[in-house]
């Protein structure tokens, strides 16, 4: 037994030993291959930087030879010339340039005739102020400043400064373009110490094109290096890498123009030399391998972590088996028996799972990445009417008889839950209409949705269906009764106005009771408006739409006419395009914008509403109804066609929060959409779409009816059908769109109906 724990023990040992090297080794691997990657990362990026240093470089380089040349070739040289061939200049985005001058010599006993000179070419207050005694003086004689906050500095001698002077002269010698050695230009001498910065110039001399050339001046471009450097790095580097700029000066010593720092501690680094003229810069970059994309982590410490602990147990599990041979014997027995135990609970729940899907009432689909039917229970197979699966997903439609809630659109297969899912979109509560052969009055199914799980081994869709027919009728039916209790309503508070009223007329004028009743008449009215306005939300959903060609131009006039009957308002109303729609439901989508135009102003404010409309590419009239009123605040558009939505802009004026809604739930109806976004002369501008009626459309042009009202007799009678119309409507709205059998369509000639004018809050 002693033997066996011994054993045991040096195993075990072994074991973890062996983990340990294997662990560390990994570990060192990974680190390796991270630094690796991180090396890989810094050459990018520092041939990136380099890259874009040697073109910028050699892009105002060959900017100042064009301007040189350009210069050059004028005869007589103005300030007109230079100012309009250096203008493309400002536009070129050279980064860190200060200025560009024009630069001419001029001995000691020629600076006043030079001044002359110039100023008569159009230098006007040209001052030339020579600096000591000499052969030559520089002058810059037009200067182009091409930063923010640049002064001109002509007239300033520029041999006061022996690097550009240099410059100036080799480049005169060569009958090239020079660089100057890095010093501080002279017009930023007299700033802060702190603003201060390296700088060098390019030099381009400039020669007539006579045989004999004649010596007419330079072109020198002046740059700062810090700000050079940091506007290239500052892209390419995106936060990661350190530079640096240094430049051999002809005297061979090293002068840095310019460094550039970021966030992180730099422990890579990259040199590289290129030539700038006749000199050689040197760009140094640092990179925080940390910070560099791809190179940063702690996976090394995490698996040194992880083997660790892994191997430890590992050992300790070896002990363990090693010193307990029938402990383990046991184990092992005894996992086998919940192995087996697993096993059979897997198959049962399996199983369970198939008797479960077999006995639902809802339909489960499975299909995979090409819409093959994996698996469809029994429920699913029911609901569809057909028992045969078809595994093209184009042939869905016409093999299942999948339709719009309408019952007669054909859905497409983009828009189809399975297909949608597919594409990775999840989707709830679908609702399509199912009719074929074995369903003929047709089906309305709610579908869900969703891609098929990763762990399922394969890409694929899931979808869940149920019948909400019975659900959508019980819904209609508490419509229905919810109309006809909100119509109903009506009758007592017609009664109690009416008596109010008789009060009102044998209560004399100075009587107390005069105020109460006419509160009573207030509250009857507010109460008449609220059932109607709930009426229209509930008939607005299904009440049945009666199609047909409408004119929409002396519908809105006669709306806006009747709104404004007591109000003063500017108004327009422009060419509108003819819509095929429900005549009734329009005008109640019209009249509650417009109503919402009038209402929804701010005090003292005359309501101002413009009407437009324009037909689309694709064959929808789009409506445009513009106000002057308070405005939506952009937070609540989303939200403002909710049911009893109210922004804090309209708290104090009077309305439900259910007009929007009642026009949405139209719009919608037609197919269209609505919307509203802010009118740039103040206020709101509401569009709805609707669909446009064919040029050569059969159907009736319904069109307002305008005749005046009859007397007393006739008003009563009209306020009569219109409560038998509205009760009637309610009682069609029991009836689901979309199902029932197909009746045949046949053509009747329809009449306009008579247009009732709706309150709308």
């Amino acid at each position: 037994m002693v033997g066996r724990r011994i054993g045991g023990g040096l195993l075990a040992a072994g074991v973890l030993l062996t983990g340990l090297l294997v662990t560390v080794l990994v570990a060192a691997g990974l680190q390796a291959a991270q630094q690796d990657k991180a090396e890989r990362v810094m050459d990018q990026r520092h041939a990136m930087a380099l890259a874009a240093v040697e073109t910028e470089i050699g892009r105002y380089r060959s900017l100042l030879e064009a301007t040189a040349a350009g210069v050059a070739a004028q005869t007589v040289l103005t300030w007109e010339d230079f100012d309009v061939g250096t203008e493309p200049l400002d536009d070129a985005k050279l980064i860190g340039a200060a200025a560009l001058a024009y630069v001419v010599p001029a001995a000691d006993n020629q600076v006043a005739e030079v001044q002359r000179f110039w100023r008569g070419r159009g230098a006007e207050g040209l001052t030339l102020a020579p600096k000591g005694s000499g052969p030559e003086h520089y002058f810059p004689i037009f200067t182009r400043p091409l930063a923010d906050g640049e002064s001109s500095t002509g007239g300033m001698d520029l041999t006061s400064a022996p690097e550009l002077k240099n410059a100036l002269d080799e480049s005169r010698r060569i009958h090239a373009t020079a660089v100057s050695d890095t010093y501080i230009l002279l017009r930023d001498r007299d700033n802060p110490a702190s603003s201060q910065q390296q700088s060098f110039v390019f030099v381009a001399p400039l020669w007539s094109r006579a045989n004999t050339p004649v010596f007419k001046g330079w072109v020198v471009l002046g740059l700062r290096g810090r700000t050079f450097l940091s506007g290239v790095l500052d892209t390419i580097s995106q936060g990661q890498l350190f530079g640096s700029l240094e430049a051999t000066d002809s005297d061979g010593t090293t002068v840095t123009i310019a460094d550039w720092s970021v966030q992180g501690e730099p422990d890579l680094t990259r040199h590289s030399s290129f030539e700038v003229g006749d000199r050689s810069w040197v760009l140094t970059t640092q990179a925080d391998s940390a910070r560099l994309p791809g190179a940063g982590g702690h996976l090394p410490e995490l698996v040194l972590g992880g083997g660790v602990v892994l191997t430890s147990l590992l050992a300790w599990l070896v002990w363990a088996l090693a010193t307990g041979r029938a402990r383990a014997r046991d184990q092992v027995l005894i996992a086998t028996g919940e192995l087996r135990e697993a096993e059979a609970e897997s198959r049962r729940q399996a199983g369970l799972l198939g008797a479960v899907l077999n006995s639902i009432s809802d339909g489960v689909s499975v299909v995979d990445e090409t819409g093959r039917v994996l698996m469809e229970n029994p429920a699913g197979k029911r609901l569809m009417g057909i028992p045969d699966s078809n595994d093209t997903p184009g042939e869905w439609q016409q093999h299942y008889g999948v339709f719009r809630t309408d019952g007669s659109t054909p859905l497409p297969v983009e828009e189809m839950p399975l297909i949608r899912a597919l594409h990775g979109e999840s989707c709830d509560g679908v609702e399509i209409v199912i009719r074929n052969p074995q369903r003929p009055d047709g089906v309305l199914l709610s579908v869900d949705g969703r891609p098929l799980d990763p762990s399922a081994g394969q890409r694929g869709a899931v979808a869940v269906f149920r019948d909400i027919t019975e659900l959508r009728r019980y819904e209609s039916d508490l419509q229905v009764f919810a109309g006809v209790v909100a119509h109903d309503l009506k009758a007592p508070l017609a009664i109690a106005r009416g008596h109010a009223e008789l009060a009102l007329d044998d209560v004399p004028a100075d009587s107390p009771a005069r105020a109460s009743l006419v509160r009573i008449v207030a509250t009857t009215d507010r109460m008449d408006a609220m059932v109607e306005t709930l009426l229209a939300y509930t008939t607005a959903r299904n009440a049945p739409l009666k199609l047909r060609a409408v004119d929409l131009a002396p519908l809105v006039r006669e709306v806006i006419e009747e709104r404004l009957t007591h109000q003063e308002a500017a108004w327009s109303a422009g060419p509108l395009p003819l819509v095929t729609a429900d005549p009734g439901m329009v005008r109640h989508v019209v009249d509650n914008l417009v109503g919402n135009a009038v209402k929804y102003v701010r005090p003292g404010v005359p309501p101002r509403i413009d009407v437009t409309g324009c037909l689309t590419a694709d064959g929808w009239a789009r409506i445009e109804v513009a106000d002057g009123g308070i405005g939506i605040p952009d937070s609540d558009k989303p939200r403002v066609f909710e049911s009893f939505h109210r922004t804090e802009e309209a708290a104090g004026y009077a309305g439900t929060g259910l007009g929007l809604a009642i026009c949405r739930r139209i719009v919608e109806r037609h197919g269209g959409e609505i919307g509203v976004a802010d009118n740039p002369g103040g206020g709101s501008r509401f569009f709805f779409t609707l669909p446009a009626a064919p040029s050569s459309s059969p159907l009736e042009i319904a069109v307002p009816d305008t005749s005046p009202e009859s007397p007393d007799d006739e008003a009563v009678r009209a306020a009569l059908e219109r409560a038998l119309a509205e009760r009637a409507a309610i009682m069609e709205a029991a009836h689901l769109p979309g199902l029932g059998v197909q009746p045949p369509v046949e053509e009747q000639p329809l009449r306009a109906p008579r247009q009732e004018r709706q309150r709308q809050d």
